[in-house]
């Protein structure tokens, strides 16, 4: 058998390598990763123009010899079906280099162990240059002005990320860029930031020097939250735990509360699985097509926590951001989703009805005619009654023409949409005061309303809305 070895044009090579899709706040996520393995308690982030954009990440972990950091520098370093660490957050050893090459090209990484340094660069243009991955050791000096080099002097041991030329977005992109990312992080790494990764103290991170919150999306700790049991699934000789929650309905928080675990794509978009591989999270808001976003279910958000020996039965990808659920355990999610579904649509379809309450008179009332339903306007209603009373017969023709106009053209499609992305904006009780009933009632009295009909109107939804008057009314 005759062979030949034909190597890669490296300069088209490094082209696609940097063209694999991260955007930036994926790609910091994934060399933070690298961080939380080398067991890291604390990541300073600095992202400032010096004066072309530079981007450094400084962790205070176990740091990396001389041999160990070529070792980390070099691509697909690892085999990605090897075991590993429970807390290791890689798998294929590209995680570093491609998260880094999709920002910049000029990659440099200086690490610490037991007080000595180390430090080699991916410099891209000169590998294009000479067509051979080499590898540079350059002069520390060269680094003496990054953002947070002084910092990582004074460590004993931890590792600082350096990227530089970066060409991914212009300076006039950083606070825009850093906001993104510390929504992103906080997110991503929340159980980290939280402290409650067995064996693991609180992660803290700094972005710029400000200390990241951690953004936990089922908001577990408010009242109204439920919290299911959570069922632990075995497969590949581990347990898969899946914990399912529903938020509360946005009548119990606040407008600030309901803002912030919309998430940035709005609570019917956010519904579904997030999965975690070793407490991280991977994807998050997706059903996988064993169920349909529903409006009623965008409360229902189940959490997923898988361990890092699954990564090929799951797909994961090298920019951690796809994956499927394998084969053997859709049949215990679709379950789930079912048990959580009908529960998790109960804040809605319970208050859809109590418009059939008999207690209340209402002014809409629900009607199914011919297996579809359509709401209507009550025309037994007292006011509207009263109303007809007093018309001429031509006037109940033109009053019956305007409710059916009302009714015909409600804007459904407007409502749900304010009720989806504002609901606590949406008020329409205010818009009937007290003091205009009181005139109203006392306006029938003065009439000789007889106080049958009064006490009739007393059933309405308007009076019984208005706790204060209804006492009132009653002392009559």
């Amino acid at each position: 058998m005759k062979t030949e070895v034909v190597q890669p044009i490296v300069t088209n090579f490094i082209k696609s390598l940097r063209d694999i899709g991260y955007t930036f706040e994926v790609a910091v996520a994934d060399v933070l990763d690298n961080s939380i393995t080398a067991k890291a308690n604390n990541i300073q982030i600095a992202c400032i123009p010096n004066p072309n954009t530079v981007f450094t990440l400084l962790d205070d972990g176990k740091g990396m010899s001389n041999g160990e950091l070529i070792e980390a520098m070099r691509l697909a370093a690892n085999d990605p079906d090897s075991p590993r660490e429970g807390a290791d957050l890689g798998k294929f050893g590209l995680g570093l280099k491609t998260a880094s090459f999709s920002q910049c090209t000029d990659l440099t990484v200086l690490s610490k162990k037991k007080g000595e340094v180390s430090l080699k660069q991916w410099d891209l243009h000169y590998i294009s240059k000479k067509n051979e991955w080499l590898l540079i050791t350059p002069d520390i000096n060269e680094y003496e002005n990054i953002p947070l080099f002084e910092e990582f002097m004074k460590q004993e041991s931890g590792t600082l990320v350096v990227w530089r030329r970066i060409d991914s977005f212009p300076d006039s992109d950083i606070p825009d860029k850093l906001e993104i990312l510390r929504s992103h992080l906080s997110l991503v790494f929340h159980c980290f930031l939280e402290g409650v990764v067995p064996g693991k103290k609180a992660l803290t991170i700094h972005v710029n020097g400000q200390k990241l919150e951690p953004y936990n999306p089922f908001n577990p700790r408010h009242i109204a939250t439920q919290q299911m049991v959570a069922e632990k699934i075995k497969y590949l000789n581990s347990e898969i735990i899946v914990q399912p929650y529903i938020l509360p309905h946005h009548s119990k928080l606040s407008q600030e509360e309901f803002d912030k675990y919309a998430t940035k794509d709005g609570y019917t978009k956010s519904q579904g699985f997030y999965l975690y591989r070793a407490h991280r999270l991977l994807i998050h808001g997706t059903w996988w097509g064993m169920h349909r976003i529903n409006d009623a279910h965008k409360l229902v958000r189940i959490k997923i926590d898988i361990p890092n020996n699954q990564d090929l039965a799951w797909g994961i990808d090298i920019k951690k951001s796809s994956a499927n659920p394998v084969s053997e355990i859709k049949n215990d999610l679709k379950r789930i989703i079912q048990q959580v579904t009908v529960k998790g649509s109960r804040p809605f379809t319970g208050r859809g009805k109590k418009i059939e309450d008999k207690t209340t008179t209402r002014f809409w009332e629900l009607v199914a005619e011919d297996n579809k339903i359509h709401f209507a306007i009550n025309r037994e209603h007292p006011i509207i009654k009263n109303l007809e009373d007093t018309l001429r017969e031509d006037q109940h023709h033109l009053l019956n023409v305007i409710l059916m106009g009302l009714e015909s053209y409600l804007p459904l499609d407007a409502i749900v949409a304010q009720l989806n992305s504002n609901p606590l904006k949406v008020n329409q009780e205010t818009l009937i005061n007290e003091n205009e009933i009181k005139t109203l009632v006392d306006n029938w009295r003065s009439k000789g309303i007889s106080e049958a009909f009064i006490k009739e109107l007393l059933k309405t939804e308007v009076y019984k809305n208005k706790e204060v008057f209804f006492e009132n009314a009653n002392q009559h």
